[in-house]
């Protein structure tokens, strides 16, 4: 009889693309829904109370995340990042986290959230095995903070979440800061103040086209160079080594030894050459890319009966054939006036 475990239907080389790149990080999606409705992601014009969000037999049980992210591990995935829309909106995250803890071949897991409800669950994802968290934070004047997530949430309560992250050690913790020219540029000194000498590293995000509905514009971006110029000129900086192959974020720590900030700087200096990762939407889609058009659908033929070898056969099929480097065409697309109907990140994470 045929061995149908994960271990044993992946192939001995585990996958590459069409440009060699290997399959490592994993980000799976378990919530479409948010309590925010920031402007770069989920404008509120847009996703209004009437919006038609998944329907819980649509979005991925916990059971069917789990069988898939031990089809993935075989082929070299080490890394997992649990996101939504606000995954901390999924009831009972923590048994999940606990249960893809248990998979073997899994390195880390980490969580992407907007840190309302962190206070709340901090202890209880540290038990289930949640190694660190991300925290999105724009701003720390709240007048801005609630134009840049729609009016919902308060300052405090992020801060207040981070907190109970430190005293959890869900580290090391991570601040994520979306900046748009004319929003919130002028106070992104502010954040580096705040977490510097704390252990939070704050990193800094340039304004992406993601989705279809963020009206982005070229113009809107501050490139990454130009924040680092502004932050070394106060507090002298140093360029420090990836951590590993493919890291997304330049890093750099402070001299005077008060920790680090980074840049995610998708427009001005893409990091598609040695991209890894690989999304798996709420609803059960493969995407090979954050721009991608279309994603792979897993739900259907998973709970059509498929089997394990089966579904194998069309994650590595779809990463092999993969080929996208949106982020490197991305000017050459826009100067042609060819536009792109891409995924919305609410389905997908960021």
């Amino acid at each position: 009889m045929m061995d149908n475990t994960p271990a044993t239907i992946a192939l001995e080389r585990s996958p590459t693309d069409r440009r060699g790149r290997p399959l490592r990080d994993l980000r799976i999606s378990v919530m479409d829904r948010c309590n925010f409705r920031c402007p770069y992601c989920m404008p509120r014009e847009r996703f209004h109370e009437h919006y038609a969000f998944l329907k819980t037999a649509e979005r991925l049980s916990f059971d069917e995340i789990v069988r898939l992210t031990r089809l993935f591990t075989p082929m070299g995935v080490r890394k997992l990042r649990i996101t939504g829309g606000e995954p901390l909106l999924r009831v009972n995250l923590s048994d999940l986290i606990a249960d893809l803890t248990a998979i073997d071949g899994v390195e880390d897991i980490a969580m992407t959230t907007n840190g309302v409800l962190l206070g709340k669950y901090a202890y209880e994802l540290k038990a289930a095995g949640l190694s660190r968290v991300t925290v999105s934070l724009d701003s720390l004047d709240q007048d801005i903070f609630a134009r840049m997530n729609g009016g919902f949430g308060r300052v405090a309560e992020v801060l207040d979440g981070i907190a109970h992250a430190r005293d959890a050690r869900l580290g090391p913790i991570k601040i994520n800061a979306v900046i748009q020219r004319g929003v919130n540029d002028e106070g992104a000194l502010d954040l580096v103040e705040r977490f510097r000498g704390t252990g939070v590293t704050v990193r800094f995000i340039e304004y992406m086209d993601v989705g279809n509905r963020n009206d982005w514009r070229e113009q809107l971006v501050v490139p990454s160079k130009d924040l680092h110029a502004r932050i070394h000129a106060r507090w002298p900086l140093r360029a420090v080594r990836p951590d590993y192959v493919g890291e997304v974020a330049r890093r750099y720590a402070f001299e005077d030894g008060q920790g680090e900030v980074g840049f995610i700087s998708s427009v001005t200096q893409p990091f598609c050459g040695a991209c890894s990762r690989a999304r798996l939407s709420s609803d059960g889609a493969f995407y090979t890319c954050l721009f991608a058009q279309t994603g792979m659908d897993l739900r259907g033929p998973m709970r059509a009966g498929a089997d394990d070898a089966t579904l194998t056969r069309l994650i590595r099929g779809n990463w092999s054939a993969r080929e996208d480097h949106y982020s490197e065409q991305r000017m050459i697309l826009r100067a042609r006036h060819e536009s792109q109907n891409k995924v919305e990140m609410n389905y997908i994470g960021g």
